[in-house]
């Protein structure tokens, strides 16, 4: 079948939820059989979001390939299981540098280079590349920012012309919002019809239409908007709140989407699949009673975005342990030793959180020295794993001035050090270690034993590792080097077998855990907390 590509924009204000409603139809109609991927452009300059600062987008997802992606790709696989690629995330800053270096070569024959036909041309391009290369049924686009931002306007002209070229195999999907007037006690679609209007000027018709809403709409008030909007009522849905972003794909289905969407590009719509699966891991959701406490140190606290693939893999890890997750953020900058009892008090496990820089790293010191003092399972990811390797270097082998030379380039004891191959690198865009790398597990271990296996495959986003000048040291007193890399014999997994659950990992598991096959690190971490 020829690929169908769809497109999701968003109207009125941001943060309505386009990534749950993309991921929720591709999960529908993956559910039908259907191969299908989902892309996100962002309209912001950077090449990606691999520089900038969690408080801007939250957290940097890392892509299978190795390329630093917006958190919404973590959404994307969380939902379909299916591995997303630095095609599926675009910028425009990666759109002009790829114009530019055109130009350079002199590819355009000497032509003035200008956003229409050049820019768009690559915007197309790079939209067609998922079903051309990769052949999937279904492409969803989902177009970030809001209708009407300057910045979004050469990807909405990009999808005007794909719209007369695709044909039936293409349509877009807007999502507003209806707010609700609480003295007035009444839905108002003004703003949506406004949001339709700007999309109409730039001479685009959106097929179907999601109203985000915090209370039901009236069959009413969508006969309104369809009215107004030129869309037909049966393609006018509803998104309201509901207890889980996981209960979307549902509410979707049970209004009929994906049959819309099917029967809009040309397809067999067929049966409503039960979706199974889904619908357990929700009743295992609905149906945990007792809490799991866990407590998670970082210096981003205040924005939980900024972890959102750790709160989301422990989410997972607790549901299929049969909890529910009491996730408690701890910002490292405020721990000292003097509240640190105070402030883990209650808790059945410990996250020591992954990071860049010096800031709030002494905090993280002292919660891994009360933690494993204290038996308490924990798990350090990256830095969290660095830390470990610090705070044990400094508290249990003696070496006081223990450190990262990402922190203090002077330590005598430089337990971390900074990657051999990253010694000659000067520009930070794209160049750490970055992707899934393959890793070789101790036989009998407590990783291998949370994996069921010796071989596992995870991605990571770093520039120092674990100084092998001082394992002998480290596995004499009790810290074990269980995982390492088969090529380079870089160290990727620590732990002290003595302790209850004790594991630090220099790669990120948190990127590989969807709602149906959760992380097995997670999951056993959550186990043993459970069991504390």
């Amino acid at each position: 079948m020829e690929t169908k590509y769809i497109f999701v924009t968003g109207g009125v204000t941001s943060s309505l939820g386009k990534g749950i409603i993309s991921a929720s139809l591709a999960k529908l109609l993956q559910s039908r059989g259907y191969t299908v991927t989902i892309q996100k452009f962002d309209p912001y300059i950077n090449i990606d979001p691999g520089t900038l600062n969690p408080y801007e987008h939250g957290e940097c997802y890392v892509t299978v390939d190795g390329h630093e992606a917006d958190l919404d790709l973590g959404h994307y696989e969380r939902f379909t299981n299916v591995e997303t690629t630095r095609d599926n995330n675009i910028t425009t800053g990666r759109i002009y540098q790829n114009v530019i270096q055109k130009e350079r070569r002199g590819d355009y024959l000497g032509k003035t280079v200008q956003i229409i036909p050049h820019i768009t041309d690559e915007i197309k391009r790079n939209v067609k590349l998922l079903g051309t290369k990769h052949k999937f049924d279904f492409v969803i686009t989902e177009i970030g920012g809001t209708v009407g931002d300057i910045e979004s306007l050469p990807f909405l002209e990009s999808v005007r012309q794909l719209k007369w070229e695709l044909g039936k195999n293409c349509l877009v999907v807007h999502l507003t919002y209806v707010p609700y007037i609480a003295a007035a006690k009444e839905l108002k679609t003004k703003p949506t019809q406004h949001s339709v209007k700007h999309l109409q000027e730039v001479g685009i018709q959106p097929d179907i239409l999601v109203l985000r809403t915090e209370h039901e709409l009236t069959s009413e008030v969508r006969r309104k908007v369809a009215l107004f909007c030129n869309v037909e009522p049966k393609a006018v849905f509803q998104s309201i709140d509901v207890p889980s972003v996981f209960e979307v794909p549902l509410k979707m289905q049970e209004q009929g989407l994906d049959s819309v969407v099917l029967e809009k590009t040309g397809m067999p719509v067929g049966e409503t699949p039960s979706l199974a699966s889904w619908r357990g891991f929700l009743d295992k959701i609905y149906n945990a009673s007792d809490v799991v406490r866990i407590g998670l140190v970082g210096k981003y606290v205040e924005l939980p975005d900024a972890y959102k693939s750790i709160n989301e893999a422990l989410f997972q890890a607790a549901t299929y342990n049969g909890r529910k997750l009491k996730l408690e953020f701890i910002h490292s900058e405020k721990l000292t030793d003097e509240n640190i009892a105070e402030s883990l008090k209650g808790l059945d496990g410990v996250v020591i959180a992954p990071g860049f820089g010096n800031r709030g790293i002494e905090g993280k010191f002292v919660a891994l020295k009360y933690a494993r003092e204290n038996n308490m399972p924990t798990l350090g990811i990256c830095l969290g794993m660095q830390c470990m390797v610090i705070e044990f270097a400094r508290n249990v082998l003696g070496y006081s001035d223990a450190n990262s030379t990402e922190m203090d380039v002077k330590t005598k004891h430089n337990v971390i050090d900074l990657m051999e191959e990253q010694k000659s690198v000067s520009n930070y865009g794209g160049t750490m270690r970055l992707g899934a790398y393959d890793c070789e597990l101790e036989e009998g271990s407590n990783a291998a034993t949370a994996y069921g296996s010796t071989s596992v495959k995870e991605r990571h986003r770093h520039r120092f590792e674990f100084n092998n000048d001082y394992k002998d040291e480290f596995e004499k007193a009790g810290m074990k080097c269980v995982g390492k890399n088969p090529e380079t014999n870089l160290v990727e997994v620590v732990e002290i077998p003595e302790l209850k659950w004790f594991i630090g990992t220099q790669y990120h598991p948190e990127y590989t855990s969807t709602v149906l096959k959760p992380n097995p690190l997670f999951v056993d971490f959550i186990k043993a907390a459970i069991e504390k």
